[in-house]
């Protein structure tokens, strides 16, 4: 047996499950699985399949179903069995629970009324995607999902531009090529970035490349698998003050004050509030 059956105080426990090869999940993890009074997951079939590949059983525990769709009443019926001061086990369909994952309400709701609340760690795709991208990793922000629709996400990428750190997302394979082309049109195609594509599994892939050429890749590919897109972050570079001067006051001659600032931050990639500003002063010159 690869589990141990533990006496586990009363509390929530967070179970993370692997994000493809079964054998991933840690030792504790089964202990949890095989311990708790109470068994939550945000998909019951995955979870019961897993716990019947590592030989943990049920033994007459029934596994209750909490995801984006359960609403309070099946968040209430946990916190109730809290209350008794039993053992409850939630756990993410794939990955570290909270992480792109419905278990975040769970959690508030315990942890302000008191209970224990507490994780037993394990996979991520985040974390994963990190290590093999080829990307810094000394900052990273994750950003989830970006919108379907190709305005609403070049709004939100726009407001990512500047974040000092690795940008994460998770992406659907059928909107790869759109979401890559926007953020190759946004960020500039020259900054750095890598696909990677259901990690862990039979056929894990990592491309890497500029923001151009995997919008290229990708632009008619047809794409299977689940997908963690990583963009470097942007490295600002000398600029001359003589030059930022010069071009706002060309921009000038045929822009208003506010396009000719969007126009030079845009340019040398510099924040736009200062450039307005100095944009403002030449154009009262």
């Amino acid at each position: 047996m690869n589990f141990q059956k533990v006496r586990l105080a009363g509390g929530l426990y967070f179970v993370a499950t692997p994000i493809g090869t079964a054998r991933d999940i840690t030792l504790r993890a089964l202990d949890v699985l095989a311990s708790a009074d109470v068994i939550a997951a945000e998909d019951t079939r995955s979870l019961r399949r897993l716990m019947e590949i590592h030989g943990v059983p049920l033994e007459g525990r029934r596994i209750l179903a909490y995801h984006d769709h359960s609403g309070t009443a099946a968040r209430e019926k946990l916190i109730a069995e809290l209350s008794q001061g039993k053992s409850v086990a939630y756990a993410s369909e794939a990955g570290m629970p909270l992480i792109a994952d419905p278990g975040y309400d769970l959690g508030k709701k315990a942890a302000e009324a008191g209970f224990s609340v507490t994780c037993a760690p394990g996979a991520s795709a985040v974390v994963t995607a990190l290590t093999l991208a080829g990307l810094p990793t000394d900052a990273f922000f994750f950003a989830g999902f970006l919108p379907n629709a190709s305005g609403a996400r070049r709004t939100r990428i726009e407001a990512l531009r500047d974040v000092p750190g690795t940008l994460v997302f998770y992406e659907s394979p059928k909107r790869l090529g759109a979401c890559l082309s926007d953020l190759a049109q946004v960020l500039g195609g020259e900054r750095q970035a890598a696909v990677c594509r259901e990690l862990t599994k039979k056929f894990e892939e990592v491309r890497r490349g500029s923001l151009a050429e995997l919008s290229e890749q990708y632009r008619d590919a047809t794409v299977k698998g689940e997908i963690v897109l990583l963009v470097d972050r942007a490295h600002s570079q000398a600029v001359n003050d003589a030059d930022v001067e010069g071009a706002l006051r060309q921009a000038l001659e045929t822009h208003s004050v506010r396009d000719a600032a969007d126009l030079v931050s845009r340019m040398y990639d510099l924040p736009r509030r200062p450039i307005y500003q100095k944009a403002l002063q030449l154009g009262k010159g």
